[in-house]
């Protein structure tokens, strides 16, 4: 008897290295810290990081980034090891991803078998990878085609299949021509896609304009999804150990001993987050502008803590956020009781600051009477005369619930 014939049908995992400088202005050691952000966003989206080189420059080479040297080096081991991702960690101009392309795949690039990737263009594709909703996977898909229109060479000339029919392509016109026309009309309709999206999400923010809102922000992979579903009671909110696990924003109405309150998830901020993507992701940023309070979730079990802060502080400045803010300390659980460092310096101002653990629940307690405390502050400004507050040695089991609001 013939024996039956298998096929392994399980996916392939791309091998990747990974390419950053070392410049006046990134030392070797930060240059270390930055490549393992970018192996866990490459193991985010399944890949399999084989190597990392460096070089030190004063600045990227202008043609290719990199040395002619370094370059035929990371050229020689990816080809025998048969290489299948690039990975930068800096963004490249439009001139160097071709020269790249030509560097590792020759002069022929229809049919480029060794793709190169910068950073901004790995976020986006984990940003596809995530988004659920709608106007999520719109923001991301807009994004894309503003980052690909410039970067347009022979190897993108399949998207001009997507338009055919007479009177499409004009006399003489050639495939890279039709391909910038065919994005930039995408773009447009995206754009207005989008806009319409955008109207009713404002729509559903004015109706819930005398709701107290709080929103959490914070770097990518700090539990900001895990305490949402502690403070929410909700189990349907995912969180796992990845970069941006959370793209689309989730809301829900909670009540804590009758004071009810808007609390937002929003998706995560990281070093470098590409600029195309934080100006399609203005209207679920507006989430956090538009918030009463704030809740910045921080990792303290990470070495890199103070700098995720202040990453965190500056993308909120630059949207020019300026709201009151709970300093929230996660991961405790991974210290010492007596080896907590004194963080308190790293608030601003006044700022409140909290140390809790999603997984073992420790001073959730405590966090919970903090939210209380400034939301009934807020809640009295519109409500003087509606209620008194309670502490926590108050509230029943059942105060701190949960009413599911889909947004």
């Amino acid at each position: 008897m013939q024996k039956k014939q298998t096929y392994d049908t399980a996916k392939k995992r791309e091998k990747a290295v990974l390419v950053a400088l070392i410049t006046e202005h990134q030392n070797e050691e930060k240059t270390r810290i930055y490549l393992e952000e970018l192996a866990f966003l490459a193991l985010t989206l399944e890949m399999q990081v084989q190597k990392k080189f460096t070089q030190k420059m004063s600045k990227p080479e202008t043609k290719t980034y990199l040395g002619k040297g370094k370059l035929a080096e990371i050229v020689e081991y990816v080809l025998f090891h048969e290489i299948d991702v690039v990975i930068f960690d800096d963004d490249l101009t439009p001139s160097q991803v071709r020269n790249l392309e030509k560097a590792f795949n020759g002069e022929d690039i229809d049919g480029a078998k060794i793709k190169i990737i910068d950073r901004s263009l790995l976020i986006l594709d984990i940003f596809s990878l995530r988004a659920k909703t709608v106007q999520a996977r719109t923001q991301v898909e807009l994004a894309q085609y503003q980052y690909l229109y410039p970067r347009l060479t022979r190897m993108w000339t399949h998207l001009s299949k997507q338009k055919g029919g007479i009177g499409m392509r004009g006399p003489g016109e050639k495939e890279l021509e039709t391909d910038r026309r065919i994005i930039k009309e995408k773009i447009a309709l995206l754009k207005e896609k989008l806009s319409k999206i955008e109207q009713q999400s404002t729509t559903r923010r004015k109706a819930r304009e005398e709701m107290i809102r709080v929103s959490i922000v914070g770097y990518t992979n700090v539990g900001k999804s895990s305490l949402m579903r502690h403070l929410a009671k909700t189990e349907d909110i995912q969180g796992e150990n990845k970069l941006f696990a959370t793209v689309d924003s989730t809301v829900r109405k909670v009540v804590l001993n009758n004071v009810p309150f808007l609390l937002t998830d929003t998706v995560g901020f990281i070093r470098k987050l590409p600029t195309l993507l934080i100006e399609s992701f203005k209207s679920t940023l507006s989430e956090i502008m538009e918030a009463d309070i704030l809740l910045h979730i921080a990792d303290i079990s990470t070495p890199y803590c103070e700098e995720q802060i202040g990453i965190v502080n500056q993308t909120l400045t630059d949207l020019n956020v300026e709201k009151q803010m709970v300093l929230i300390f996660n991961k405790i659980d991974f210290y010492d009781e007596y080896e907590i460092p004194n963080m308190q310096y790293l608030a601003k101002n006044d700022q409140k600051v909290v140390y809790v653990s999603a997984v073992t629940k420790q001073n959730l307690k405590e966090l919970k009477q903090t939210i209380y405390d400034l939301v009934v502050e807020k809640y009295y400004e519109i409500y003087p005369n509606y209620l008194k507050p309670l502490s926590t040695a108050d509230w029943g089991e059942n105060n701190f619930g949960n009413i599911k609001n889909d947004m």
